[in-house]
């Protein structure tokens, strides 16, 4: 009994410290994980009303932006920087990089690989998202 009392104290003093040190990458997985949903979502909702694609991207891009910025700022950057414009406009720049990777990306997987629209989609969400943590780790949340 009393070893199975260590073992869990010990189990949770190493929780605690991974915890703290990957808390940010968990935390931004969370985040990011509800992004895709919203940006997942959007796109099929748009894609009910339109034809085209690549308009439908787009457009769920705004949405899961506007969703992206709020969230990382509070919850997994913990951003304290007062000038929220140019923070955001540094956001929108870095999100309109990885705009212009999912749409191509989407070009080759759909018109090229002949893989369905709603897959491709899925698929474009994951690396995306890792390529939104660089570019909001490196250019925008950074410390200043």
């Amino acid at each position: 009994m009393v070893s199975i009392i260590i073992f869990s104290i010990f189990i949770l003093e190493k929780y605690t410290k991974l915890n703290k040190k990957y808390q940010e990458i968990v935390n931004y997985v969370i985040v990011g994980g509800f992004t895709t949903i919203v940006s997942i979502l959007s796109y099929y909702l748009f894609r009910i009303f339109l034809q085209n694609y690549v308009l439908c991207t787009v457009l769920s891009w705004i949405v899961a932006v506007s969703f992206a910025y709020i969230t990382n700022r509070k919850y997994v950057f913990y951003s304290k920087e007062k000038n929220i414009y140019r923070e955001f406009f540094e956001f929108i720049c870095s999100r309109v990089l990885s705009l212009l990777s999912e749409i191509a990306i989407m070009f080759i997987l759909v018109d090229f690989l002949n893989i369905q629209d709603k897959l491709a989609k899925i698929i474009v969400q994951i690396l995306i998202m890792i390529l939104n943590y660089i570019f909001s780790k490196i250019f925008v949340f950074r410390e200043k």
